[in-house]
This record gives structure tokens, C-alpha cells and sequence, in this order.
């Protein structure tokens, strides 16, 4: 009777995290069991292989253990037996790991060349940056410069080429491609053809621990259809739009002076200082460009959707958003500290119409 509720707990403790695990594609955006990727389907194709030998020994050793404990069980008529000098289950169970290793061994041998190998020669070429706790992205082809979200289109292979401006970072898209580090002062490529387009973004990450605010260091990846990639190369490729509006147009105003202000340790600052917008005087290189940050769905490295709400939260104090990214670290300032609440809104307007 014990061993019945034992087996039907056991039972029911796998196919509750078989299912699970099987239906994770539906639930988790960074998934890695759902890929849309040439690339990404070599490597599930190893995780499957892996999973289904890892299930096989399980059962079988699980299966042993639990035949060999019950039938030579001690007994009160008989002694627990014990085996010993067994030759032929030496050799048995020697052969079987190795048999296993073998198995994992080839196919991966095989896909690791894949998966490094070069992209192809019409591939397109994107120069990505990892910087603390953000993601610069450069088309060179196309001559546009964008942060933390990008587009690409499908059934076409895309190469990245991965560096860092300070320390060590990763970068990684679950769906799309497998990690790879970003090191300072060395380049490393991976490469990909997606095979899906979606109005969802796949969804980007660093993976490599890299301060503070690393678990906020996202991205987003837009799988376009040529015809509306061509579209989103088109009005990336032109200049910010002017203000429309009277409260935009004080904004810009704001925006666009440099400095702005002079902080509480005597630095010239302002959103022109480190901000780039195209068309503009605004020509700083060292934060995201905005020249089209309306555009996008998300800011602050995909932390936080793009609306006035949030935006005023995050130029009035960046670093109640996410740490670490304040003047007093050399990030963005706190602009409370310098500026009316009606600037900021006026500034978040500004923001707001640059489509």
C-alpha cells in the first residue's frame, strides 16, 4: 500500500513539472523551448536531445533502485544480498555513460561549428555597444543609431557585432540566439536568421553581472516583415520632428540648451550634454540617442513603457527607477534638483512629440 501512494506520488510530481516545463513557451517571453531562430533551433534541438537521455536515465535508475531495494530486500528468511566482482555489470554499466556521452557528444560537436561559424555575406550588420545599464545600437548600412530596442526582418540573417565600453556584459535573446559575452577592448559576433515576424518584441537581456542596475539592463528585438522594416529605416533615417506644441516648444527650448544648469559641484549639465538628437544642437554621445525615442514602446533600457506618467518619474529622479544610474554614480541628473515640475513636464512634452 506504501509503495502504491509512493509510485503515484512520484507519478504525479513528474507529469506536473513535465507539463509545466512544456507549456512554459506560453507564459514566458524569454522562453528558450519556443525558438524563432535558425540558430535557436540548433541549440533547443540539444536541449531536447539532453532532456529525453536525462528522462531515459532517470526512469531507469530510479526503476533500478526501487527493483533491486524491494526484490533483494532483507527478509526475515533471508539476508539482503549483495553484489560483488560482477565482471559483466562492470562492463554494462561502464559502456552505458559512455554510449550516453557519445550521443550528446556528437551532435554538439557538430552544431558548435554551426553557431560560430561566419554570417552569411548579404547578412545585415548591427554594431551593438553594452554600456552601464543600457544597450547602443548602430545600423552602419543604414546610418541609424537607436538604444535599447531594435528592428529587423525576418527570414533575413543579422549579425551582431558585440562590444562593450566599460565592463564586462552579455547579450542574449532566448527565442532568437544563444549568450555571448561583450568584453571591453575585443569584438565577438553571433548570428542569426528569424523566422517568425510578430507585432510582439523578443525580448533581450544582459547576462553577465555588471553593477548595479544589471537586472534592468533589457532590450527589445522587433521581427518586422521586409515592407514594414523598410518603413521603420525611413523614419529613423530622418531628423527629430520640431515642436508642435506651446508646451513641447518650451521644452525643447530646455532640452536643447547647453548647459541646462550648473549642478551643486560646479558641472555644466544638461540633456544635450550626453543625449544625441538628430537635426538638432543636441550632439552628445554619451546617453541614448532620443532623435525618435517616441517611437519607441519602452525606455530606460526596456524597464518602463514610454508614457508622460513615467517619464516625469524619470527625469525628476532616475534613480528611484533604477539605481545606480544617477549624477552621483556619473549618470543621469535628478532633476528635481534643478528644475521646476513644470519644466519637467514641459521637457516630457518635448520628448513625447519626437515620432
Amino acid at each position: 500500500m506504501k509503495l502504491k501512494k509512493i509510485f503515484k506520488l512520484i507519478s504525479a510530481s513528474f507529469t506536473f513539472l513535465f507539463v509545466t516545463g512544456c507549456s512554459s513557451w506560453q507564459s514566458d517571453p524569454q522562453t528558450t523551448v519556443n525558438p524563432k531562430s535558425d540558430m535557436a533551433n540548433i541549440i533547443q534541438d540539444l536541449y531536447v536531445l539532453v532532456f529525453w537521455l536525462a528522462v531515459v536515465v532517470f526512469i531507469f535508475v530510479m526503476g533500478a533502485i526501487l527493483f533491486v531495494s524491494i526484490k533483494f530486500r532483507e527478509r526475515p528468511d533471508r539476508k539482503a544480498q549483495q553484489f560483488h566482482g560482477n565482471t559483466k555489470l562492470e562492463i554494462i554499466w561502464t559502456l552505458i555513460p559512455i554510449l550516453i556521452l557519445l550521443t550528446i557528444f556528437i551532435p554538439t560537436a557538430s552544431a558548435i561549428p554551426k553557431i560560430k561559424s561566419d554570417a552569411p555575406m548579404n547578412a545585415m550588420q548591427i554594431d551593438v555597444t553594452g554600456k552601464q545599464w543600457w544597450f547602443e545600437f548602430k545600423y552602419p548600412d543604414h546610418d541609424i543609431t537607436v538604444a535599447n530596442e531594435i528592428h529587423i526582418p525576418v527570414n533575413k540573417a543579422v549579425n551582431f557585432n558585440l562590444a562593450s565600453s566599460d565592463v564586462i556584459h552579455a547579450f542574449w535573446i532566448p527565442q532568437l540566439g544563444g549568450k555571448v559575452d561583450m568584453v571591453p577592448g575585443h569584438l565577438n559576433k553571433m548570428w542569426f536568421t528569424p523566422n517568425e515576424a510578430r507585432e510582439e518584441a523578443y525580448l533581450g537581456q544582459c547576462t553577465e553581472f555588471c553593477g548595479t542596475s544589471h537586472a534592468n539592463m533589457l532590450f527589445r528585438v522587433f521581427v518586422d516583415e521586409q515592407e514594414d522594416f523598410d518603413k521603420w529605416v525611413l523614419l529613423q533615417q530622418k531628423s527629430a520632428n520640431a515642436a508642435i506644441s506651446e508646451l513641447a516648444k518650451k521644452g525643447e527650448e530646455l532640452v536643447l540648451k547647453n548647459p541646462a544648469f550648473i549642478t551643486d559641484n560646479g558641472t555644466a549639465l544638461g540633456c544635450a550634454t550626453c543625449h544625441k538628437i538628430e537635426g538638432t544642437s543636441a550632439m552628445g554621445m554619451i546617453a541614448p540617442n532620443l532623435t525618435h525615442i517616441a517611437s519607441r514602446t519602452t525606455f530606460a533600457a526596456g524597464r518602463y513603457d514610454i508614457n508622460r506618467e513615467n517619464l516625469i518619474k524619470w527625469i525628476s529622479n532616475p534613480s528611484q527607477m533604477k539605481p545606480g544610474v544617477s549624477e552621483r554614480t556619473g549618470g543621469m541628473p535628478i532633476y528635481e534638483n534643478y528644475l521646476t515640475s513644470e519644466q519637467i513636464e514641459a521637457i516630457v512634452a518635448y520628448l513625447l512629440e519626437l515620432k
